[in-house]
């Protein structure tokens, strides 16, 4: 019977469990555990794996590139690529703790061939030991990285534009900036594998640009500036009124023997600028230049207010009587007290005097007292007084080709300095036209007395005439980085002359650079003496090359502040790519900040 009962009970038992429900949540979820913490395994292995992939790629692109580097320069042969490689790798691969990785670098390396650039594909592989998936039988997971690079198909081209101007002779700054610009010249040349690779070219600057005497017939060339008169006295409409021996001479009134009309500070008692003049510049400065006995610039000019000791005192200030230059009122070099942009600047001719018909007065009341360049004759109501009036010509006379050569010198007495361009053609690369009017975008001649000594390069890979340039270069003169910055950029034109650079080779990808040093704040230009306005257009300038998409130029900048004497240039600061500009505070730095330049140059270099 217990038997019979138990039988019973089980039966009933297993009748009733399909229609059971307690225990089945615990049953579900202990099914569902299992590929639940799988899953949650295999995203911490594989994590694990990502995480040593990522920093395997980090370190083997960096290999890659330091490998690029040392086969471009020469530090290494092929046949040490693979130890070096692993070197390299070994090095920087910090993921090495975190899991037991095997890896294994492996090289693939090309030579350029023809247009094909040098090349070299890096490939590692490695595997972790796996924590979770191993129970489904995945005891391992595996990975490749790869890197690649590519050179020798870069090629350079470097404008190194460099301050000359008179503060450079300073705390040795000249002969460091000299010494750190050869050193340059020398490390870059070293990228100089096949011809081509490299080009520098060389801008010194001060306010002008000097481009050489060899560009006299050069059709780029705008003589319009260097073969005007004074503007001082075209814009005041010649204020010409001299007190010479109880005598007031006008404009009209000087002519051989006559006073020269010119002073620079109005005060010397001989010659005075007109007192009716509304102009009250020229009332307290003078015009800015004394007169020469002959065209400023022509051999043995001299002084008229300075004469020799043989010429007797009543000849002083004279303008000449006899001889080539008789009549000739030739203006010195301008000091530049009415117009700071013509400050040093000489001009090339002289004013010729022709005499007018006479002014004949006649009888008893006729006199020539207080009238210059009068004479009387006769007595009463005979008396005849005659007096010579002038009529005055730049560069020419009418009547004489003689005088017009003598009063013209001729441009081959370009001393080779140039000034900026019309406004807005300063700020631009575009090319001269033909155009002598205004705006002109001819480069202005300009005969500066302290045109620097040392020339523009074009583009070259004649590395020892470039190191020679730099040593000639000399201090003087004032500062405008505009417009050497403006020749540095043109000089990496191909297109836009005068200076074109060489042609680029479809084959190969080129990078243009700028190295632009200047030791202080601007202080001229063709306009202005005030640092805000130089700045303002040196700016515009800089914005041009920055926007410049279709010829990418990278712009460094360093700034020579001796013991922070000047503000930062901001300038400089807004001009440089990327925030490459550098400050320095002493001569010594110098070197670094080429290095510095050096160092970025080369790392931009590597093509990808």
């Amino acid at each position: 019977m217990p038997i019979i009962s138990f039988a019973r009970a089980i039966a009933g038992a297993v009748r009733r469990f399909p229609a059971a429900k307690e225990g089945n949540i615990a049953v579900i979820f202990a099914i569902a555990l299992v590929p639940v913490i799988a899953f949650i395994g295999a995203a911490i292995d594989y994590s694990r794996a990502s995480k040593a992939r990522t920093s395997m790629q980090a370190a083997l692109d960096s290999a890659s590139l330091m490998l690029s580097k040392d086969l471009a320069n020469g530090a290494i042969t092929a046949d040490q690529i693979p130890a070096k490689a692993a070197a390299y790798f070994n090095a920087l691969y910090t993921a090495k703790g975190q899991a037991p990785v095997t890896q294994q670098v492996t090289v693939d390396y090309a030579v350029a061939n023809g247009s094909t650039p040098s090349s070299m594909h890096l490939k590692v592989s490695g595997q972790i030991q796996t924590d979770f998936i191993k129970v489904v039988n995945q005891p391992t997971i595996g990975f490749n990285v790869s890197s690649t690079a590519a050179w020798g198909n870069t090629r350079m081209r470097v404008a190194m534009v460099l301050d000359n101007t008179g503060s450079m002779a300073d705390n040795g700054k000249m002969p460091a900036m000299q010494k750190a610009a050869k050193d340059m010249i020398d490390q870059l040349s070293a990228f100089n594998k096949t011809t081509g690779d490299v080009y520098i070219s060389i801008v010194p600057f001060t306010k002008d640009v000097n481009v050489g005497k060899s560009n006299v017939a050069a059709s780029w060339i705008n003589w319009t500036e260097w073969e005007a008169e004074p503007p001082v006295l075209t814009l005041n409409s010649y204020p010409i009124n001299v007190r010479f021996n109880n005598i007031t001479y006008t404009w009209a009134d000087i002519g051989p023997g006559a006073p020269c009309p010119f002073d620079t500070t109005a005060v010397n008692g001989i010659t005075q600028p007109s007192q009716n003049s509304t102009n009250s510049t020229l009332q307290t400065r003078g015009y800015g230049f004394l007169c020469m006995d002959r065209p400023a610039t022509v051999s043995g000019a001299t002084d008229v207010s300075t004469p020799s000791a043989s010429t007797p005192s009543t000849d002083r200030y004279l303008i000449p009587k006899n001889g080539d230059y008789s009549g000739m009122i030739c203006p010195g070099i301008d000091s530049g007290v009415n117009l700071p942009g013509k400050t040093g600047v000489y001009y090339n001719g002289c004013y010729t005097s022709v005499a007018n018909a006479p002014i004949i007065n006649t009888g008893s009341s006729a006199s020539c007292t207080g009238k210059p360049n009068c004479t009387c004759t006769g007595n009463h109501s005979s008396k005849t007084c005659t007096q010579i009036t002038y009529s005055h010509y730049w560069r020419s006379n009418p009547s004489d080709s003689n005088q017009n050569l003598a009063a013209a010198p001729q441009h081959s007495t370009w001393n080779g300095c140039v000034n900026d361009r019309d406004q807005n053609f300063d700020t631009k690369n575009d090319a001269p036209g033909t155009n002598n009017g205004t705006p002109s975008s001819k480069y202005y001649a300009e005969q500066w007395g302290s045109c620097l000594a040392a020339q523009v390069i074009p583009m070259s890979n004649n590395w020892s005439n470039l190191k020679t340039k730099i040593g000639e270069m000399v201090p003087i003169g004032n500062t405008n980085q505009a417009i050497g910055l403006a020749w540095g950029w043109q000089s990496l034109s191909t297109i836009n002359g005068p200076i074109l650079a060489p042609p680029k080779d479809q084959n190969y990808i080129y990078k243009d650079y700028i190295v632009l040093l200047s030791d202080g704040l601007n202080t001229q230009n063709r306009w202005s003496t005030t640092t805000g306005s130089i700045d303002t257009r040196q700016q515009l300038l800089c914005n041009a090359i920055q926007h410049d998409t279709t010829n990418p130029v990278t712009v460094f900048t360093i700034q020579v502040n001796i013991a922070s004497k000047d503000p930062k240039s901001l300038v400089l600061q807004n001009c440089a790519t990327n925030g490459n500009s550098q400050m320095i505070t002493s001569s010594s730095q110098t070197a670094n900040a080429f290095q510095n330049i050096i160092t970025q140059i080369s790392k931009l270099r590597v093509a990808k």
